[in-house]
């Protein structure tokens, strides 16, 4: 985590700063779809959010609030299905998930959080 430039002594952040990290961990790490956490040590979204959750650089209710806007930015762009069940839709890619949770943060922050 010092690699990522994330705290020793970690303090939740709000929803819009819990996705940028995501995003991080998902770079650093590497993507994954199908498994929270693969063999080699990547992650999907949602494995990326329980890491950060358990390593106290998100609440459970910051996180619950960060699936909120995930589950406004598909729902932004017309889609109606769970943001873990998105991820592993076989034609996604990084990319377009890094624009996702993007606009997910974008969203959060607008909002406040």
């Amino acid at each position: 985590m010092a690699d990522l430039g994330l705290w020793v002594e970690p303090r939740p952040l709000k929803p819009s700063f819990h996705l940028v990290q995501v995003l991080q961990v998902l770079e650093r790490y590497g993507w994954c779809q199908s498994f929270d956490f693969s063999p080699t040590g990547k992650m999907c979204i949602r494995g990326a959010q329980t890491f950060l959750e358990s390593t106290g650089h998100v609440s459970s209710i910051g996180r619950g609030k960060a699936v909120n806007y995930l589950q406004s930015a598909l729902h932004s762009q017309d889609v109606d299905m769970k943001f873990w069940a998105w991820n592993d839709l076989p034609h996604n890619t990084f990319a377009g998930v890094r624009a996702m949770i993007s606009n997910a943060s974008d969203i959060a922050q607008k909002n406040g959080d």
